[in-house]
């Protein structure tokens, strides 16, 4: 494919890398668009010769300005989690923008299982497949797994510790590597499959808090004992904390899900289109051990 592609939130960790396995796999900087709030920020992919536009979400028609010429357009879904609907709101400008602006193929980044997920922005992911579907266009929607990545949010306190509150009980988790992801799109979107298609990226084996607290105490050699708790003594928890109170529901709600089973689902799509090995979970700890450390 010779079409150019637009990548939103290029700034962002998962923007970033996708845009530098786009490069990697032989895209021509003058193909690529990077997308994002504050182009001063991608002042190093201009000066490869890429493309770099504001694209605000908020704003659609900036947006529609800034997707035109765009052929295939990457939208990765935003960090608006105010609990108001802006999120989705800014999902579906997005859609409506680029559609408008004559993108010719669609492709969104969602999460596993949105039409029963226990996360509480599942929603919010089903939502704008259903209206990228809607647009009747070409499309590919990635449903990314739990990055490994997620962990340098609850590991750090909890080796700090040597307690982990979880109330995920024995749910699993497939985590899988931000940059195994990220190659993975990069490979599809160089290689558009001949129909629409729905990729479940996920990491190659699932985990328990139990097997994932083994793994990192072996890595880092500090000791850490999961605590299992109800999700409302883990809500109360995170509220004597100083957790702001808004956020707090969500948080909960990955365990809920992962206790659920909602992210323990394991497929081959990410080897499939990156075409090669995944990173795995201890590999991960290892590497960045010091940082998990506490």
């Amino acid at each position: 494919m010779t079409d150019t592609i637009f990548v939103t939130g290029a700034s962002g960790h998962l923007g970033q890398r996708v845009i530098h396995h786009l490069l990697e796999r032989g895209v021509a900087p003058s193909r690529i668009i990077a997308g994002t709030r504050d182009p001063a920020k991608l002042g190093d992919l201009a000066a490869r010769g890429i493309i770099v536009r504001a694209a605000d979400f908020n704003d659609k028609p900036g947006l529609v300005k800034a997707f035109a010429g765009a052929d295939t357009v990457l939208i990765i879904s935003t960090d608006a989690l105010d609990g108001a609907g802006t999120r989705q709101r800014q999902h579906i400008t997005a859609v409506e923008a680029a559609t408008e602006a004559g993108a010719k193929r669609l492709a969104y980044t969602s999460l596993p299982v949105p039409e029963t997920s226990k996360v509480s922005f599942a929603p919010d992911h089903l939502n704008t497949e259903k209206a990228v579907k809607a647009t009747g266009l070409p499309h590919l929607l990635f449903r990314d797994n739990w990055y490994q990545e997620n962990l340098f949010m609850a590991l750090p306190h909890a080796f700090a510790s040597g307690q982990w509150y979880t109330s995920a009980g024995d749910g699993r988790i497939a985590y899988v590597a931000r940059d195994d992801v990220a190659a993975a799109i990069a490979g599809a979107l160089v290689n558009w499959p001949a129909e629409s298609m729905t990729y479940t990226l996920t990491g190659t084996e699932a985990f328990d808090n139990g097997e994932v607290a083994k793994l990192a105490s072996a890595a880092i050699g500090k000791p850490l004992q999961v605590v299992n708790l109800t999700d409302e003594q883990l809500a109360g928890g995170m509220k004597s904390a100083g957790l702001p109170e808004a956020i707090i529901p969500t948080i909960v709600s990955f365990d809920t899900a992962a206790r659920a089973g909602d992210l323990a689902v394991i497929t081959g799509d990410v080897e499939a289109l990156s075409g090669r090995k995944s990173k795995p979970l201890k590999t991960f700890l290892e590497e960045n051990k010091a940082a998990l450390a506490g």
